[in-house]
């Protein structure tokens, strides 16, 4: 078993920045990605980015790309997100996710989460 933990959410003005992170503990030997996904209020979850975990290449959703950067400590186990210019648009609750199997885009590849953290941008 994995277990995560994000954190580092809260309320941001437009065109402000927010560092998230999440820090995996248990069985991490099988970690193949880490990602984030946000979910909206009556909106489905989406994918944000995700990192390889031992080459540490990313790839990330149109809609954040060039504003927002995954990064991980390996030793520490942690990923975590820099979020920049920070639109209304980006408010919603973001989940960590570890895949054991591949660098996917759809959830359903993920099979552990984290609580979820609250990021809220106001105009």
């Amino acid at each position: 078993q994995v277990q995560l933990v994000d954190s580092g959410g809260g309320l941001v003005q437009a065109g402000g920045s927010l560092r998230l992170s999440c820090t995996a503990s248990g069985r991490t030997f099988s970690l193949k990605a880490m990602g984030w996904f946000r979910q909206a209020p009556g909106k489905e979850r989406e994918f944000v980015a995700v990192i390889n975990w031992s080459a540490g290449s990313t790839y990330y959703a149109d809609s954040v790309k060039g504003r927002f950067t995954i990064s991980k400590d390996n030793a520490k186990n942690t990923v975590y997100l820099q979020m920049n210019s920070l639109k209304p648009e980006d408010t919603a609750v973001y989940y960590c996710a570890i895949s054991t199997r591949t660098i996917a885009t759809m959830d359903r590849f993920y099979e552990y989460w984290g609580q979820g953290t609250q990021v809220t941008v106001s105009s």
